[in-house]
């Protein structure tokens, strides 16, 4: 089994940008929250939804088109468990493959939102305190704000979780306000 640590130093053996490590970081409090949503509580499940989240982007900056499969490569090298390899196989939509666990689902639905609610932290000077699902959504409808987030696979996310819209970001919201000072927010 991967460790979370081994997980870590790979993420920043592979990542310069400070930015793209705290996106990875939001995602993986993403995912914990979302463990706590579904009453995950053996602490080797919940140390595998966190390393999904954490390493999924591991790849993106220094091979973007090769991206996931440079950190599949690795993870399978590692002897990760499937349940891990899926979740970051899957975690965009674009790349066709099924999210076959809840895990790899929470992947995919995060993923882009932890985005979004960045933008708007922004915006709230920084203080993700500031930040409320009602002030994300009113965002949300300015196409013009965040645009290279993706709207609709946030909303088909939420769908296959079986969540409504407005549930999926406040448990994603609160994920991240757990690390608010991690992310400078």
């Amino acid at each position: 089994m991967i460790t979370r640590n081994q997980a870590w130093q790979k993420l920043n053996q592979m990542i310069d940008n400070p930015n793209l490590i705290k996106h990875c970081l939001a995602v993986e409090a993403a995912m914990l929250a979302y463990a706590d949503h579904f009453g995950i509580k053996d602490p080797h499940e919940r140390e595998k939804w966190a390393i999904a989240g954490l390493i999924h982007d591991a790849d993106w900056e220094k091979y973007p088109e090769q991206h996931p499969k440079v950190i599949i490569t690795w993870l399978k090298e590692q002897q990760a468990p499937a349940e891990i390899i899926n979740a970051v196989a899957a975690h965009g939509f674009q790349f066709g493959v099924e999210a076959k666990t809840l895990m790899a689902r929470v992947l995919r639905a995060v993923d882009e939102l932890t985005g979004l609610i960045v933008a708007v932290a922004l915006v709230k000077g920084r203080n993700l305190d500031q930040v409320r699902v009602e002030s994300i959504l009113k965002k949300w409808k300015d196409k013009h704000f965040a645009a290279g987030v993706n709207r609709a696979e946030i909303e088909q996310g939420a769908q296959e979780l079986g969540l409504p819209l407005e549930k999926h970001i406040a448990i994603t919201l609160a994920g991240m306000k757990k690390i608010k000072s991690t992310l400078g927010l």
